[in-house]
């Protein structure tokens, strides 16, 4: 069904598509490529959300638009087939005559789901489906949770000594990674919609959940602060998107969220897909990965483990298992990736 070229072109679309991370959220992440006789004519992808949609960029970059009826074109997600922000894909590749289409795979968005894979088959074009799926489904595994879960996507992140501790005793912040990881841990969170930490971690280390080193995407700042215990001289509330999720029933502002849900973090991943984050960076502290561990309510992983012995202080968050683990080594930091679900690695 599939040969070598297929793929090489699939892959093609997927590494595009990757270039919308952090941009194009809560929208999957789309690439697109159009080609003609072993070569590529055109190629784009969704880079910004509410901006055109890949199989459009594809189609205003090609080389030669005479050939286009006879070309094929490799996308990773099914065409759109529903007016939103913009018209559908689907009725576009149609109208230009498109009568080739490889997809890695479905939408699972009830508005397309199938619907312009049909579409386009009875337009009469030829629509292969599955190519490089399990890859396709890893890269939108945040888009993916989002349509099926009904929740942001929940990654959980902190460093740990070699002896499994993640801080001192009297909890003062400690240098644990190196500076080139501490570099990356900027790109992932400009890579996130959100990061988010207990009240605890406010009070000991006063962060600004800022993505530096410059990061074009700014993620939102989101703190758990049920009793509402927090004064607003700290440097995460100067953040003019800033929220905080809190269970005092009498106060509920556009930024102080008040959860009802009786399972508190799940409401609050709820609420924050409800409002548009697709995507949640969990920094701390320890009480909250733990709680989000025990209640299976994580979806991926990363562990920083440095090689320097602390000897005593706050344990690292139990409950994950660490043998299930992608492992990749950066200076003297080994990083631990694990995925909830195997659906996603």
């Amino acid at each position: 069904m599939f040969v070598e070229s297929d793929r090489l072109f699939m892959n093609r679309a997927l590494f595009l598509a990757a270039r919308g991370q952090g941009t194009v959220s809560p929208n999957p992440m789309v690439g697109c490529v159009v080609v003609y006789d072993g070569r590529i004519i055109g190629e784009g992808w969704h880079e910004r959300y509410g901006g055109s949609h890949a199989e459009v960029n594809a189609l205003k970059n090609l080389s030669d638009s005479d050939i286009l009826a006879k070309s094929t074109v490799y996308v990773n997600l099914e065409p759109c087939a529903h007016y939103g922000k913009t018209p559908p894909c689907a009725l576009l590749l149609i109208q230009k005559g498109i009568k080739n289409l490889v997809v890695a795979q479905q939408d699972p968005n009830p508005l397309v789901s199938g619907k312009g894979i049909e579409l386009l088959a009875q337009s009469g074009a030829q629509v292969r489906v599955g190519l490089c799926e399990r890859e396709a489904k890893h890269l939108n595994r945040r888009f993916l949770t989002n349509i099926l879960k009904k929740r942001a996507y929940i990654l959980l992140k902190y460093a740990q000594s070699a002896d499994g501790y993640i801080s001192q005793l009297d909890k003062k912040p400690i240098p644990i990674s190196n500076a080139l990881t501490n570099r990356l841990v900027h790109k992932w969170r400009a890579q996130e919609d959100a990061i988010l930490v207990g009240s605890g971690t406010v009070l000991a280390d006063n962060p600004r959940l800022s993505a530096r080193f410059g990061q074009s995407n700014q993620p939102i700042p989101v703190v758990l602060d049920r009793n509402l215990s927090l004064s607003q001289d700290f440097k995460v509330f100067k953040h003019d998107k800033g929220l905080v999720f809190h269970q005092k029933k009498d106060i509920a502002t556009e930024r102080q969220i008040y959860i009802e849900h009786q399972d508190f973090l799940k409401g609050v991943f709820e609420k924050l897909y409800q409002i548009g984050i697709g995507s949640v960076l969990v920094e701390g502290g320890q009480q909250v990965h733990e709680a989000l561990i025990k209640n299976a309510l994580w979806d991926e992983a990363r562990v920083i483990v440095n090689e320097q012995i602390l000897h005593k202080g706050l344990p690292a968050p139990k409950g994950l298992d660490m043998s299930l683990a992608q492992t990749a080594n950066v200076a003297d930091d080994r990083i631990f990736t694990l995925f909830r679900e195997s659906f996603f690695q």
